[in-house]
């Protein structure tokens, strides 16, 4: 019996990157995996599909499917877990990893860029959050995890790195920071429904498809590098525990718990909470 057995478990952004290493891992421990993208085949330049994700976790044994939905389309997005809920019935974890940016100093930033953030950074995962909250309710449990960043903190300077970096994150990060405030707030509000609601960043940088924008700063500092799989195994003990509105680290949870990190398929420990990026 895996540690998720008899859960369905509905990921945004499961195509590639940490969406795609957490729905492996969840499908891995017996969930029922949902996985939603954009779109079903290739979007953009960027390597990861969701029809792969999909195809390699019922190759492995595993049950999921996928569900194509452009999370900035309010109106796609409005019945997105009562339509989800119809595949393996109710959703009983929900985590919302979907994000995106625009990678400039906060001086820069249009109106238009900073709404197309906060939209899907922060409106999304809390109305998602909200439409599963019937669902976790008549189950009498229910697990949501938001997947939040660093970048929610302003770096202290000087930046040896990257000095444009540094003030690049800046409006991205305050998504991520209003998206940390409203996860403790709804944590607490329905903690007596045995609803375990939670936010975790990475400690370091994940080099994931999409985090082109920093990966000379990862090429010159591989210390600064995290494994997918501290984030996988991260992201399954808050979805099996019972913590209350937490914001934390990736690395901090796993060592918190006494987790060993293991590979995405479940079957090897590679390591602890203090394992070095290059296991």
């Amino acid at each position: 019996m895996g540690e998720l057995t008899g859960k369905v478990a509905l990921i945004t952004g499961a195509s590639r990157g940490i969406g795609r290493a957490i729905a492996y891992r969840f499908a891995a421990e017996g969930a029922a995996v949902i996985a939603v993208a954009s779109c079903l085949d290739q979007h953009g330049d960027l390597e990861g599909t969701l029809e792969q994700t999909v195809a390699a976790i019922v190759a492995a044994g595993g049950k999921s499917a996928a569900m194509v939905c452009d999370l900035t389309d309010t109106q796609a997005r409005s019945d997105l877990l009562a339509r989800a809920n119809d595949l393996f019935g109710p959703v009983t974890i929900l985590v919302n990893n979907a994000a995106g940016s625009k990678m400039l100093p906060p001086s820069m930033v249009t109106t238009k860029q900073r709404n197309f953030m906060f939209d899907l950074n922060v409106n999304v995962p809390i109305e998602l959050s909200q439409q599963a909250l019937a669902g976790m309710k008549q189950q009498g449990q229910g697990w949501i995890l938001n997947i939040s960043s660093r970048t929610a903190e302003q770096p202290e300077p000087p930046y040896p790195d990257s000095p444009m970096a540094a003030h690049a994150i800046g409006a991205y990060g305050a998504t991520k920071a209003a998206l940390n405030r409203y996860t403790e707030a709804l944590a607490h509000e329905l903690a007596n429904d045995n609803i375990f609601i939670n936010a975790m960043a990475p400690n370091n940088i994940v080099m994931t498809p999409g985090a082109a924008y920093i990966r000379d700063i990862a090429e010159r500092r591989p210390d600064m590098v995290e494994p997918l799989e501290m984030m996988a195994e991260a992201a399954l003990a808050l979805c099996t525990g019972a913590h209350i509105g937490q914001v934390v680290y990736s690395r901090n949870i796993v060592h918190q718990t006494g987790r060993k990190v293991k590979s995405l398929d479940g079957n090897t420990i590679i390591g602890d909470a203090l394992m070095a990026a290059e296991l």
